[in-house]
């Protein structure tokens, strides 16, 4: 088996296409094509389903790219040597679920690039559940996720509880929300949200559902500053992390909701395949700095 031909098959997997596999690998596309024929022919199986746009791989290809996936960062580490202080560079493959993008884009991703210049960074983001699928594949090298309280992380990754994160209600004083509220208050109103797939509308509207009251999502939006324009022009309730509250330019035209009864929330985890090799000191420096960026104050409800 050719370590070439391997890369090749995992770029055309992660790319979708062999023209995405091409540029990765400055090949030409008949180049990229005869890598994934010789692989295929050493494993005497088909890897790819030549139907599928984007390209898919068969179920005997997913079970190649998994394996491939850890051939190739075991190729890596031992290139990067066991040295703690071995230079690290190479590929660091990294999601990141929407809640924690405000947190995880600004100092951890700075800290990286200036402690890891040869580190290419590939950022991807996505919903939890899908993350972690990802993770566990090979996918991806580290993920960081949101996942409600109580749910625990499969027992075969490496997994770093960031602690309990919680969001802002928030409306605009004309929507009519009490300041100080119940669910059944909550109830009557539309909400602005993520979409399916963000564990908060999730909790939320597990809550709601528990305590037999309807939950209706009146506009669904997944940048944050959109939603806290909508937000702010009375469309419904939303919820907003403390540190995007803190920088956005609608706080002053919406109102936090106090409902002691009802706090959203939910855990936040680091999670990677053991082990780590070379993208230990990484991931270490990502999640430290990440817990740093966390620690937002809650604004006080006035």
């Amino acid at each position: 088996m050719n370590i070439h031909d391997l890369e090749a098959f995992i770029a055309v997997v992660e790319t979708g296409s062999i023209v995405g596999a091409s540029a990765r690998l400055n090949l030409t596309q008949p180049g990229v094509t005869r890598r994934i024929q010789n692989l295929e022919d050493g494993l005497a199986t088909a890897l790819l389903d030549r139907q599928s746009k984007p390209l898919k791989p068969t179920a005997s290809g997913r079970e190649a790219y998994e394996h491939g996936r850890r051939v190739l960062r075991a190729l890596e580490d031992l290139k990067a040597g066991v040295s703690p202080q071995g230079e690290v560079k190479g590929e660091f493959r990294l999601g990141i679920m929407p809640y924690l993008s405000d947190a995880a884009l600004a100092l951890p991703l700075d800290s990286l690039r200036a402690a890891f210049p040869r580190l290419t960074l590939r950022i991807s983001s996505g919903w939890s559940p899908r993350l972690v699928e990802q993770v566990a594949r090979s996918e991806l090298d580290a993920v960081a996720v949101c996942l409600a309280e109580g749910l625990a992380p499969p027992d075969e990754l490496v997994r770093d509880d960031l602690g309990a994160q919680s969001v802002l209600l928030v409306a605009s004083p004309s929507l009519g929300v009490p300041k100080a509220a119940d669910l059944a208050d909550l109830s009557r109103f539309s909400w602005v949200m993520n979409e399916n797939g963000c564990g908060f509308r999730a909790f939320i509207r597990q809550s709601f559902e528990a305590a037999r009251l309807p939950f209706q999502v009146g506009v669904e939006a997944l940048s944050v500053d959109l939603r806290m324009s909508l937000v702010a022009r009375g469309h419904g309730i939303g919820i907003v992390t403390p540190g995007a509250f803190a920088d956005s330019r609608w706080r002053d035209k919406v109102e936090v909701i106090d409902c002691p009864d009802f706090k959203p929330q939910v855990r936040a985890w680091l999670l990677h395949r053991p082990p780590a090799g070379r993208l230990s000191r990484p991931i270490a420096l990502f999640r430290d700095t990440l817990i740093d960026g966390l620690k937002v104050p809650m604004p006080l409800v006035s």
